[in-house]
């Protein structure tokens, strides 16, 4: 049997979870959550001892040292908002006095810390001295040492880490999304991109696929930010959503030439407003509307050029970025009418940027680049988690399967083979 203590139990199931993934209907973020807290708590109780005790786990007691010895543990659950979570209290024999948990005592009864404490942790930037003053108790005074609040933070960015390094082949990519926060990473500098990527798969689920630096937004972070998805086994997507900075669209047509690159409406439409006088600007934008909504892209197509020659002269700035990177604008009509709603705009990440952006407004300047991106992480993660589904029915995935042959996104099915004959029921 192996003697390890019940935090390595824990940690190895989180490092499981990035290894073999969960069933199927589980939120791997939900789970990974979970597990999580179930760590936080361990491993303060294990430190707890440690300090009670003066020593490490397998460190022999000097003679002179009075104390204690290790005596196994004891199964306890807590009752948390989530339902009740199994830990195991860490025991002491021999110390002249029953050795008693201040912290199990405390959290008992008191669960929300728990989801305080992982709240602070990621939407503050796992500060130490935020963790430590989740675990202050009535009097002021610490229930949980220095030294485990670095261990569990420090273990925490391990497992971010592995986020970022997991494998995405078994993630069917179909509508790709790329877009940029920028935050001041730094002590003292100026603001640096921090580059997103997320995607709908074929079964409809919106899952959040990487997090990195990109000092800038420019196009060799993005070929980079993008290789190295690609590099873990990221599928080519049917087509890839973003806005028009220059750099990212020359790296989206250099990573993934082959799919149909959209050009975000939502950045679309605010551009065009912005160069339109007040006077008329609602029937102009009715007009840009009914191109975005047209029902096919031949459609959009002579909408575009119909109210490009009506509008040229009397709206010539807006009708020129109504005209820019055109065929970018009009590429989400190719796809399955339903899904053109969630694939034509960058909005689910800019929803979850504008959470992220009222936590920074606190913090001015954030102090590095890991606390930095622990904040935009924990951001995200905890959004992702309340993503919606997509509808994809059986009829709108034989068109995607389509639409990515024609795209030259998968290969053709084998020339000459026969179709599998459905089997006759026996006779009754």
């Amino acid at each position: 049997m192996r003697r390890i203590s019940p935090s390595t139990m824990v940690r190895e199931e989180i490092q499981g979870l990035f290894a073999n993934g969960v069933d199927q209907g589980t939120n791997i973020l939900s789970a990974l959550a979970e597990l999580g807290v179930r760590y936080l708590a361990q491993q303060a109780l294990e430190q707890e001892q440690e300090d009670y005790l003066h020593r490490g786990r397998y460190q022999r007691r000097p003679p002179e040292q009075p104390g204690g010895w290790r005596n196994g543990y004891e199964d306890a659950r807590l009752k948390t908002a989530e339902g009740e979570m199994a830990v195991r209290i860490p025991q002491v024999r021999g110390a002249g006095e029953p050795y008693r948990s201040g912290l199990m005592e405390f959290l008992d009864g008191n669960s929300e810390v728990l989801d305080r404490l992982v709240t602070e942790m990621y939407a503050r930037g796992l500060s130490t001295r935020d963790v430590e003053d989740a675990f202050r108790d009535a009097t002021g005074s610490l229930l949980i040492s220095r030294s485990a609040v670095s261990a569990i933070t420090d273990q925490l960015w391990e497992d971010y880490q592995a986020f970022c390094a997991r494998d995405l082949a078994g993630i069917e990519v179909q509508y790709l999304f790329a877009d940029a926060i920028f935050e001041s990473l730094r002590r003292y500098g100026a603001k640096e991109g921090v580059l997103a990527a997320w995607c709908i798969t074929t079964e409809g689920r919106k899952i959040l696929l990487h997090l990195a630096v990109g000092n800038k937004e420019s196009e060799t972070c993005w070929t980079e930010f993008f290789r190295h998805m690609t590099g873990r086994g990221l599928r080519l997507p049917t087509s890839v959503t973003s806005d028009g900075a220059p750099g990212l669209v020359n790296a989206i047509t250099a990573a993934f030439g082959r799919s149909i690159r959209i050009r975000c409406w939502f950045h679309r439409m605010a551009n065009i407003r912005a160069k339109l006088p007040a006077e008329g600007a609602e029937e102009f934008m009715a007009h840009v509307r009914a191109i975005r909504d047209a029902p096919t892209l031949e459609a959009g197509e002579a909408l575009a050029a119909d109210v490009i020659g009506r509008y040229a002269d009397r709206y010539p700035a807006a009708v020129h970025c109504l005209a820019d990177d055109l065929e970018a604008s009009l590429a989400h009509l190719r796809l399955p009418p339903r899904h053109r709603i969630s694939a034509r705009t960058t909005n689910l990440i800019e929803r979850s940027f504008e959470e992220e952006r009222r936590r920074t407004k606190v913090i001015p300047r954030l102090l590095d680049e890991k606390s930095a991106m622990k904040l935009v992480f924990a951001t995200l993660i905890r959004a992702s988690d309340r993503w919606s589904r997509v509808s994809v029915s059986e009829l709108e995935r034989q068109q995607l399967l389509l639409l990515r042959r024609e795209l030259g996104l998968d290969p053709p099915p084998v020339q000459g083979a026969k179709p599998a004959r459905p089997r006759r029921r026996a006779a009754a």
